[in-house]
């Protein structure tokens, strides 16, 4: 009797906890989320001409020259938000070394007397950080001038208006979004097809 009575106590506590914390609790904070913030908890997507182009929340791989480059990415094939990772490797191993080397090698060609932002050269925590830092922002800035055949304060006026600061004054560090300067891009100065 006492088996029969424990295990209908743990088949109700089952049904239970699974009715309210798999369901009710997921509806509940979804409805708060999407009233209080919809906007981030749908993903924050851009869109242009009724386009979904982008999310702030998301790093693309941005390879044209008249275009700012974001920081490399180990996410699967790169900023494959299925494949979220970093490299996990550490400071000592070749492979993250060579791969290092190669980025700076190939920022030095595109600009060589200027300091290599680390930004630029290493992969974030997630693969997907859609952020460069303001320096790496002026270290492209004359590729891009040169390509979209604006000045270069025209430019910097550009990246200034789309670095955000720290957040609430004090967390991390002042960052420029890629997408969104890229897309302030095109509207001031569209590239030629």
């Amino acid at each position: 009797m006492n088996l029969m009575r424990n295990t209908v106590v743990a088949l109700l506590m089952t049904v239970t906890t699974t009715v309210l914390l798999g369901l009710i609790y997921p509806l509940v904070v979804t409805g708060i989320s999407q009233l209080a913030f919809p906007e981030q908890a749908n993903g924050q997507l851009v869109t242009r001409g009724g386009v979904v182009v982008g999310s702030r929340l998301i790093g693309q791989a941005f390879s044209s020259p008249g275009y700012f480059h974001s920081r490399p990415s180990a996410a699967g094939l790169g900023y494959d938000a299925a494949n979220s990772a970093g490299t996990n490797l550490g400071p000592t191993n070749a492979t993250l070394i060579n791969a290092v080397k190669a980025h700076v090698e190939a920022s030095r060609r595109e600009n060589p007397t200027a300091p290599v932002p680390v930004d630029l050269v290493t992969t974030s925590a997630s693969g997907l950080d859609p952020h460069i830092s303001p320096a790496a922002a002026a270290f492209q800035l004359s590729r891009v001038a040169r390509e979209r055949t604006l000045s270069e304060a025209d430019l910097r006026t550009l990246i200034d208006q789309h670095t955000e600061g720290r957040q609430l004054g004090f967390f991390g560090e002042p960052r420029v979004n890629v997408l969104e300067l890229n897309l302030a891009l095109d509207a001031r100065a569209p590239m030629l097809k």
